[in-house]
């Protein structure tokens, strides 16, 4: 059935392209079968955030801002839902016609599931419980959309709590559909995982690599002091056969690469990756004789004082990469018109340390927030909590608001979602858009 799916998207993507379709620009950790774009004006940013012990309701939750310049709440939060709890809060992602957003928390591996039919106003819809039960892995990180399902990389599993884990496939509805593990043995993988990116055009899934939950609920100043612990971080990323969901080949990036973005212009193979504790960037592409191979391709900061690359986010064009370095809280933006090497050609100190970086489609909008992990963000006041909004007009950063997470009582602020009121059937429309295609 992913399979059938999955050739469904390719024919989808094709017909799209053939039609002049927009460029797919970035967002964080978005994925191209998400057909409803918001390629105008964004006008909502949802956060998924920690709670933090004695602020507010002390719950994690899914914060909505207005990021509409022509709204009177422009730059105001005007939801909160609360979740219950706090249990690791970290990434989303979108179903394929983007009327759902799923969430989830690293510790307790509760996966919630938004109802964005009014985005002003999520609701919280679902509760999955049992991703342990079903899979076998712990960790829900990146939730990233195939055609009628959500494919959820885990960090870690439930035997050790080491890094070796694998990718559920789930329905949009919440149904477990199958597992598959990251790559072992003779293939030369550590079995961690990070990441997934797919690039339909090449029938490819490349995933990434970080750390299980053992090191990932440390004390980030205990854990880089335990030589054992920081042995036990991934070193790999994988080639997978999309439609077989089957990995092809593995390589060797040592440090930790976490964000993987490709380029989804027609005839692109080519995808960038940032290594955490290496600070390099690391390109996987076709050589001459159509093989897959990956290379260090450039440098982040100083890798000496391990600045710790975290997010990175690609522009439409696929001519520039803003790269988020966590321990000096500095953005860089790289020029990656010569892929084989990318160059600095920007940087901004955004607070004492950030994280999350997304850019509107038409790259003159910049979001950064500042949560990596609970256990890992700054402590005393050096712990910024916050969204910041930028202008970018191709030379400068120019502050547009801020909102401080801590004072609002909201909590730590991590991954950020773009959305828009439905136009037209776009939302929720895309589902039969598919099947339309198989009858």
């Amino acid at each position: 059935m992913l399979a059938r799916w999955a050739r469904v998207a390719c024919v989808a993507t094709g017909l799209l392209s053939a039609m002049g379709a927009p460029t797919i620009a970035d967002e964080t950790c978005n994925s191209p079968f998400t057909s409803a774009l918001v390629t105008g004006q964004e006008q909502f940013m949802h956060i998924w955030t920690l709670g933090m012990p004695g602020l507010g309701d002390e719950s994690d939750k899914l914060v909505t801002v207005d990021v509409d310049p022509k709204s009177p709440n422009y730059g105001k939060v005007i939801d909160s839902t609360s979740v219950g709890g706090r249990g690791e809060a970290h990434h989303t992602g979108f179903t394929d016609d983007r009327r759902y957003l799923w969430a989830g928390r690293l510790d307790d591996n509760k996966i919630f599931i938004f109802d964005l039919a009014d985005p002003a106003k999520p609701v919280l819809h679902k509760t999955i419980t049992n991703f342990v039960e079903k899979t076998g892995y712990v960790g829900p990180h990146t939730f990233y959309a195939l055609p009628g399902r959500i494919a959820i990389q885990a960090l870690s599993n439930a035997k050790d709590h080491s890094g070796e884990t694998g990718i559920a496939i789930y329905t949009n509805s919440g149904e477990f559909v199958s597992k598959h593990d990251m790559p072992t043995g003779k293939m030369g993988g550590d079995g961690y995982g990070y990441d997934i990116g797919i690039n339909p055009d090449q029938n490819v899934m490349l995933t990434s690599s970080f750390t299980g939950w053992t090191n990932y609920m440390m004390d980030l100043g205990t854990l880089v002091k335990d030589k054992e612990a920081m042995k036990n971080f991934g070193s790999s990323m994988a080639i997978w056969d999309f439609k077989a969901m089957t990995p092809k080949k593995v390589f060797n990036v040592p440090g930790a690469p976490l964000e993987i973005r490709w380029s989804l212009k027609p005839g692109d193979d080519w995808a960038l990756t940032a290594t955490a504790l290496t600070s390099k960037l690391w390109l996987v592409h076709k050589d001459e004789k159509g093989e897959w191979q990956a290379k260090d391709v450039a440098t982040v900061g100083d890798p000496s004082k391990i600045p710790l690359p975290v997010d990175i986010s690609i522009a439409s064009s696929r001519k520039h990469l803003w790269v988020n370095t966590f321990m000096d809280g500095t953005t860089r933006l790289f020029d990656i018109s010569d892929i084989h090497a990318p160059k600095q050609v920007y940087s901004k100190k955004i607070g004492n340390q950030v994280n999350m970086v997304s850019q509107s489609w038409d790259g003159k909008r910049v979001y950064f927030t500042t949560s990596l992990l609970a256990n890992w963000d700054m402590k005393g006041d050096k712990n910024d909590q916050f969204l910041i909004a930028y202008d970018w007009d191709g030379k400068e950063l120019k502050e547009r608001f801020k909102l401080d997470f801590i004072k609002q009582k909201l909590g730590r602020a991590h991954h950020m979602k773009f959305s828009a009121k439905p136009q037209s059937a776009a939302i929720g429309g895309t589902l039969e858009t598919y099947r339309s295609l198989t009858n």
